[in-house]
């Protein structure tokens, strides 16, 4: 995907998460136990002004995070801190230069397409806490199995070696793209195509990112085969994405 258009997901995401957001603050977020929504708005907004500050400055604030006047009012301040990002989007262009986590990509570019995608997750969230949510972009969400896989879960694990993972091989399949998973005991490879594998996940682009984020239960897609890969796989993520 281009950059123009995790942007224009940004926006449209963000927008539909404060509307979903509005006069339901107190309300649990089913999807992740603990919070309420004010939680997970003030959240989002404390990323949004993470990925400012960290393209404005050129390196990582430090201290974080400082303290948020704002968090008695989190809905007014997720607006205001998403229309800055957007701003700030708007100033920029993929190749402009920014503190990023991921060492291999120090640019706006990264940033624009991880907003993308946790604005869309989290957004989904809110939606959950009133009961009714809206599946992501298809494209979106395929490159999110993208993102999650390679970006999040792919790499060294030797901090967090695991016996049990041998090389088993589990396929992930989101539309039309399939990429294959293998866990070893201090390693997680990632490669696409759709050799054959011990274990599959299939299902729909939106379902299976969700899936992937703990947000959907095992019945929202398919699973096959060694069930046992499954449950390695599913450590692996929990720690990945936390």
């Amino acid at each position: 995907m281009e950059y123009q258009a995790f942007v224009d997901h940004v926006r449209a995401d963000g927008s539909l998460l404060a509307d979903a957001a509005d006069e339901n603050v107190g309300a649990p977020v089913p999807s992740c136990p603990g919070w309420s929504v004010r939680d997970l708005v003030a959240h989002v907004a404390q990323v949004y002004e993470h990925k400012i500050e960290c393209t404005r400055l050129g390196h990582a604030p430090d201290p974080w995070p400082p303290e948020w006047r704002e968090a008695e009012h989190p809905v007014p301040w997720f607006r205001d801190a998403h229309a800055r990002l957007l701003q700030m989007f708007a100033e920029s262009d993929a190749t402009t230069p920014s503190a990023t986590w991921w060492q291999p990509d120090q640019t706006v570019g990264f940033w624009a397409r991880r907003m993308a995608h946790e604005t869309a997750v989290h957004r989904v969230d809110a939606q959950l806490a009133r009961g009714v949510s809206s599946p992501i972009d298809p494209a979106l969400a395929t490159d999110g199995v993208d993102e999650i896989l390679r970006i999040m879960l792919e790499g060294d694990w030797s901090d967090d070696a695991n016996e049990a993972m041998n090389g088993q091989r589990i396929e992930i399949s989101a539309g039309v793209r399939s990429w294959q998973v293998r866990l070893d005991r201090d390693a997680v490879r990632v490669s696409e195509g759709n050799d054959a594998a011990d274990a599959a996940v299939t299902g729909e682009p939106s379902d299976v990112l969700l899936w992937l984020w703990g947000r959907e239960p095992d019945e929202r897609v398919t699973r096959s085969g060694d069930l046992e890969v499954h449950r390695l796989l599913r450590t692996r993520l929990v720690l990945a994405t936390q």
